[in-house]
């Protein structure tokens, strides 16, 4: 893996180490978290617009075993967590990947505490319930802090699990 990318994937203790040097530059923090299992033109559009949020954008990596709580199916995820983390650390609108273990990012995001937390447009982010699946997890760890919480819309006709199903469809025919 080029030096570029692997330098932008940290563990807890890389980003925590991160994030204070970023804040003693007055860096604004934004943070978002997902699965990037399949990534496509949907996921590139909303990093990028997550990342002109601020100044440094840093992405949670769901690992393999976390993906497999979220039921996206049994053979979730396609690609490994270091792969994933890889390809989404390679984009320029990302500036640190941290693959976290747990089904959310709720203690990743207690580490980092962000200036900004982003979820995209299926997620509402003036939702309080924890318990509703429009819910974005850590937002009042963020609005406790006097951040702000962001939900970006999502570009049409983009997904992963549709890119799935069109694999699968096109090799039953």
């Amino acid at each position: 893996m080029h030096k570029s990318i692997a330098d932008k994937i940290a563990d807890k203790e890389q980003i925590s180490r991160l994030i204070s040097v970023w804040r003693l530059k007055s860096n604004r923090i934004v943070f978002t978290n997902g699965v990037f299992d399949l990534t496509h033109p949907g996921h590139a559009d909303y990093l990028a617009q997550a990342s002109d949020l601020g100044h440094r954008l840093v992405v949670g990596i769901n690992s393999d075993a976390s993906v497999r709580t979220l039921n996206k199916g049994t053979n979730r995820p396609i690609n490994e967590e270091r792969a994933r983390a890889s390809i989404v650390a390679a984009l320029r609108s990302v500036d640190a990947v941290v693959i976290f273990e747990e089904s959310t990012p709720e203690n990743l995001i207690k580490t980092i505490v962000p200036d900004v937390l982003v979820k995209g447009g299926d997620y509402d982010s003036e939702e309080t319930n924890p318990r509703s699946k429009q819910y974005i997890v850590g937002s009042d760890i963020v609005l406790d802090h006097g951040g702000k919480v962001v939900s970006i819309p999502l570009l049409e006709g983009y997904s992963s699990t549709r890119i799935i199903e069109k694999i699968l469809s096109d090799g039953q025919s």
